[in-house]
């Protein structure tokens, strides 16, 4: 069983995991509003992967004996200036994510809680991952600019992300 205290935070977390899905959607909306559908494919890909680290925890939490709560959050910011504001919004709330991570990693061992540490580990790798991401596709952009053929080049490419899930 988890302690009151880790189940509160981890409960947090599937809120914070189903906000960045439907904050990613945002996005999506903006770049389908601009015609760059690739654009919105990425975003609705790491939508989908959101979605799927949310029922990771919710999964666990169940796993343990314990109740998933669902609650709901603020709605997302939903109008933009450009991808590059994107990109930076979106590797902020990465680093955000991030931090949300490690702290409940820091509670898991300081309540010694040996089978969230073991699952944590894999959020941990994760969130290296995603801002890596973020932050490659933040200097793209900043590289190519918004205008001309570098953009559609670009678009073009993230039309071809898919969303596998990762394996255990």
């Amino acid at each position: 069983m988890l302690s009151d205290k880790l189940l509160e935070k981890l409960n947090e977390q599937i809120t914070h995991e189903f906000f960045s899905a439907h904050y990613y959607l945002a996005m999506a909306a903006h770049f389908k509003k601009e015609d760059l559908d690739g654009f919105a494919n990425f975003f609705i890909v790491q939508a989908e992967e959101e979605r799927f680290h949310a029922m990771k925890f919710f999964e666990f939490i169940n796993d343990q004996g314990n109740d998933a709560v669902i609650t709901g959050f603020k709605d997302p910011k939903r109008n933009f200036e450009s991808a590059e504001e994107i990109f930076a919004l979106a590797l902020e709330h990465e680093k955000l994510v991030s931090s949300l991570i490690n702290d409940l990693m820091a509670l898991a061992q300081e309540e010694k809680h040996y089978p969230s540490i073991s699952f944590l580990q894999w959020f941990i790798d994760e969130q290296v991952e995603e801002e890596a991401s973020m932050s490659k596709m933040l200097n793209q952009i900043r590289r190519i600019g918004e205008q001309g053929h570098g953009i559609i080049m670009l678009d073009r490419e993230l039309a071809m992300r898919t969303f596998t899930p990762a394996a255990e």
